[in-house]
Formats: structure tokens, sequence, C-alpha cells
């Protein structure tokens, strides 16, 4: 690169001091040949006048032309010719007289007839006489005031075509001369610029390579100082230009990657360009997509269809889908296309996953229906036996009007017993609701609520055995929460076992942790009922379970408070084998 920069630079010195010097070279010749032939006609003008003078001085006797001819031409060295004014040649001094009749008529010749009707002429032409270029000049002899002759000089141009052979030897030698000295000046020269241009290169080039933190000296104040200026100052944008990008590339990809909904953009080709991470996690997309075709990441029929009508038809989409990624998801998708005038050059898309809030609003629906029905059927009942002792019944049949009261307060109790636990699971699950925690005897508590609960199990002829309480470590809980767990599992036990069925509660240590068993003899739970036996108002058997008064809540509420003391809970059960279930408290 830098070899040819300098011998370019050297060819156009070159070629412009070729140019000159040919163009000097072809203006010398010319001139100097124009003022030779000048010269020597002018000479031989002189030389025609002196001889022209001396045939006058003879009288103009054209009877001695020949002799005349012939002395002038030995004295000025010049043929000489003397032309009758009918363009008879009557005397050369290159032709004997007599052969001068055998020469052709020369009145046509054009020096002849300049002479006949300006006063002289001149003309140079070869001559078929002497075979060589010749210089002619003619003067009219004149005797007593009357032309009576014409005499010419002719000179051989041999000497002129010597000189001039000898004049363009000259020129071409000093031509070739101050082609070697522009040659040397060149390469001097061009070194001196193509080393400025050569470090303006390297600086430019190692700027293209990002060091823009370069600079390119500037030496002279010409327009290689100004291009250097130049150089330095772009140099200088380019840097803060890149700088501006970068931080604004930072600031973009710390948005995207805080961004919990996905994003996508795409160009018109369908080709994916940019993605987010959470569109990576959210479709479960390891590897790099961009670059991609969308199809070729994911194949999910109505994402496509939605792309391909935001491209149909350039407008703005919101929509729903709902895709199939290791379960079921709710996706609100909000597609918006880029356009450049007139010209579409992408699309944006963003992803938020709604699964959640589709998973609460069904939640939601479930438990308003759940408690309606559940609050349903104590309020008819209720409204209906106190319509009936409003309209009389209680004065007419005071046994009768005992027990609709009675089923009246009952259904006011399964009321009272319904909302409080709402209010319980409503604390639970705010995180409003604080512990009393201390270290709780087990053996103690778990005989509490037996005792408690003792009344029922006989009435069904139940036996409620404990084994390995006596001694066990003291757990961290709040006592009248743990009162509140072992009562819902333990009723639950008594209401689903069979009259003369067992009850076992026993505890073991595991680690840190104190893990207790309730199992029983009942009619067990099937697999499919599991997963869910903890949710609110789910019943395995809904008849059976309101017929037994309770209220699909207790083991929601368990889980709570079992989850809020650091615990887990879980069930494992054989259908028409009884089930068991077993949570877990910090040990003391």
């Amino acid at each position: 690169m830098k070899i040819r920069m300098q011998w370019k630079l050297m060819a156009s010195y070159l070629l412009l001091v070729l140019l000159m010097g040919g163009a000097l070279y072809a203006y010398l010749n010319h001139s100097l040949t124009d003022y030779l032939v000048n010269g020597i006609r002018d000479n031989l003008f002189n030389e025609a006048r002196l001889a022209r003078l001396t045939a006058t001085r003879h009288g103009g006797n054209l009877q001695d032309a020949p002799a005349l001819a012939d002395a002038i031409g030995k004295e000025i060295k010049a043929r000489v010719t003397v032309i009758a004014t009918d363009g008879r040649v009557i005397g050369d001094s290159e032709v004997k007289a007599a052969d001068l009749a055998g020469l052709e008529n020369h009145l046509q010749r054009p020096e002849i007839q300049q002479a006949l009707t300006t006063g002289n002429g001149s003309a140079i032409r070869y001559s078929s006489t002497l075979r060589t270029s010749m210089l002619y000049v003619a003067l009219p002899i004149q005797t007593e005031g009357k032309t009576t002759a014409v005499l010419r000089l002719a000179l051989p141009l041999a000497a002129l075509d010597k000189t001039r052979e000898n004049l363009h030897t000259m020129l071409g030698a000093a031509l070739a001369v101050a082609i070697m000295l522009s040659l040397f000046f060149s390469y001097i020269l061009s070194r001196v610029t193509s080393h400025s241009l050569r470090a303006m290169t390297a600086s430019a080039a190692r700027i293209g390579k990002g060091e823009f933190g370069r600079r390119i000296p500037v030496r002279t104040r010409d327009e290689l100082g100004e291009l250097a200026q130049v150089m330095n100052d772009m140099s200088e944008r380019i840097k803060g230009q890149l700088e501006r990008l970068a931080a604004e590339k930072t600031r973009l990809d710390t948005i995207l990657r805080g961004m919990g909904e996905g994003l996508m953009v795409t160009d018109a080709e369908g080709v994916v360009t940019l993605v987010n991470p959470a569109f990576r996690t959210l479709f479960a997309i390891g590897e790099e997509v961009e670059g991609k075709q969308l199809i070729a990441i994911t194949r999910h029929p109505g994402l496509h269809e939605a792309y391909r009508k935001v491209l149909a038809t350039g407008n703005e989409r919101i929509e729903e889908l709902t895709i199939q990624l290791g379960g079921e998801k709710t996706l609100l998708t909000h597609w918006v296309p880029l356009q450049d005038e007139e010209m579409l050059l992408g699309v944006v898309a963003v992803f938020h996953d709604i699964s959640d809030l589709k998973l609460l609003e069904k939640i939601r629906r479930d438990f308003v229906a759940n408690v309606s029905h559940e609050l349903r059927t104590p309020v008819t009942v209720i409204k209906g036996y106190a319509e009936t002792l409003l309209e009389g019944g209680l004065a007419t049949d005071q046994e009768r009007s005992s027990r609709f009261l009675r089923i009246i307060y009952n259904h006011a109790e399964r009321l009272a017993a319904l909302i409080g636990d709402l209010l319980t699971l409503s604390e639970l699950e705010s995180g409003d609701l604080s512990l009393e925690v201390s270290q709780v005897n087990l053996e103690s508590t778990v005989s509490s609520v037996i005792a408690l609960l003792g009344q029922s199990a006989e009435q069904k002829g139940i036996t409620i055995t404990c084994s390995d309480l006596k001694g066990m470590t003291k757990a961290l809980a709040d006592r009248g929460r743990l009162e509140q767990v072992l009562i819902n599992l333990l009723d639950n036990a008594i209401k689903y076992t069979p009259e003369r069925g067992t009850i076992t509660i026993d505890g073991t240590r595991e680690g840190d942790m104190v893990k207790i068993s309730i199992a029983d003899t009942g009619v067990g739970i099937p697999s499919q009922d599991i997963p869910r036996i903890f949710e609110r108002f789910y019943r395995v058997d809904s008849a059976r379970s309101r017929d037994q008064g309770g209220t699909g809540l207790g083991l929601s509420i368990v889980k709570h408070i079992v989850q809020l003391h650091g615990g887990t809970i879980v069930v494992t059960s054989t259908p028409g084998r009884g089930s068991v279930f077993s949570f877990t408290l910090r040990a003391a």
C-alpha cells in the first residue's frame, strides 16, 4: 500500500514533467526550425539583391545570362537561375548553356509568380533536378523600368536538416536530463508527501480498529494538515457516538433483563432480531434465537396466526393466547408493527404471563361460588323454619317449635363456624397473623385434644391410641394454633372412620424437626383427589361432608398454620384402608 502510493505520486510528477517537456520540445522544434528557415531565406534574399545589382550593372544583357549565373553562383555558393519573363530558363549555374533548352518552363513556379506580381518570391519544395529539398527566392531584374527577367537563387536544405537533427539531439538530451532530474526530485518529493500520507493511513487504520484515542500529528498547515485535523475531529466524534451508543445499549440491556414480560422483535421476513431473558424463560428456550425464523423457535399455531395478522393488516393487536409448555399457560400478547412511512420493517411483541391472574380469577370465582353454596343451605333452612314459626307454629305446637328452633340454632352454629373459618383463613393468607411461639409439650397438647374430642370417638366406638409421645422433644409452636391443627385433623379422622375403627397418633424426631402423624382406618382418599385435598371448600364426597357438618376449610387452615410455623404437611391414603396426615414442626 505504501509503495503503491509513493509510485503513484512519482508517476504523477513524472507525467507532469513529460507533458511539459513534450510540449516544450514541440514548441522549440517548430520555433527554431522556423527561425532557421527564415534566417536562411533572409540571407538568401540579401544575396539575391546583390546578384541582381551585379546583373543590372552588366546592363541587363540577357545574352550573357549563362555566364552571369555561373559567375554569381560561384561567389555566393548557391544555385543561380535566370528566367525570362515568358518562363524560359536562360541561365543556370548548375546547368550547361547547351542543356538549358531542355529544361521545362518555370513560369508557373510559385516563387516566379510571386516575384512577377509582388516584387519578390520564395518557396520550399523538392527539386527533381537535384533530388533534394530546396529553398528558392526570386527577384525581378528590371531594365529601364521594365522587367526583363527573374533572378532566382536556390539553396539546398540539407544543412538545415543537419542543423535540425542536431537541434533534436540537443532537445532530446535536455529532455532526458530533465526526466532523470524529475525522477530524482519526484522520488524525494513523493517520499516526503507519502510519509505524511502513510502516517495518516496508519492512524486511520488504528482508528478503524477501535483505537479512537489515537491522534494523527498535524505538522503542516496545508491541505494534508487540514485533513489530519478533520480526521482527528471525526475520530473524537465517533468515539463520543460509540460511547453514547454503548451506554444506550447497556441501558437497554438492563431494561430488557429487568422486564418481567417477554419481549421479541422480528424483521419483515419473520427473522427474530432481539429477545430478552424473560422471553427465553417463558418459552423454555435455551439456545440462541437471534437470526432464526420465528417458526424455527416456537411452533404454537396461535402465536404464528397473530403474527401473520399483524403483518397482513399492519395494525396493532392485543389478544390472549393459551400455550402448552410443561403445563397450560395463558399469555396476553401485545403486537406492534414497526413501520417507516409506508414500509413495514418488522414487529415488536410483548408477552405478559397472566396464568397466575387467570388462576386467581378462577379461585375467586370458585370461592364466591363455594361460599354462596355453603351459605345458601343454612340460610334457606333458617329462613324456612323461621317463616313457619312466624306463621303461628310457635303457639300451636310447642314440641315441634322446639325442634325447629334447635334446627335453626344448629344451622346458625354452622354459619358461625363457616364465618369463623373464613376469618381465620383470611388472617393466615394475609400474613397479618402473629404467632406466639413457645416451647410446647406435645404429649400434654395431644392429650388435651383427645379429651376434647374423646366423646365423639366413644359414640362411634373408635379407639384412639398414642405412641412415642411420652418424653418426646418439645416443639416450637403457638399452642393455640397447634391445638387447632390437631383438632381439625383428629375431627376429620373421627368423622370419616367407621364405627369401631382405630386412630393412631405418634411422633418422631427427624433432624431439627418433629413429625406428628394421625393415621385412621377410615374410607380413605382417592389418589386423584389428594393433590387438591388442601384447597378451600374442596370435598372428596360433598354430600357426605355436609352431612358431617364440615365447612370445607379445615384442611386449608391446617396447611396455612403448619406453613406459618415453617413446617410441611403431607397425606398418604389407600381407599378403603384409611389415611395418614403428617406434619412437621421445629424441635425446641
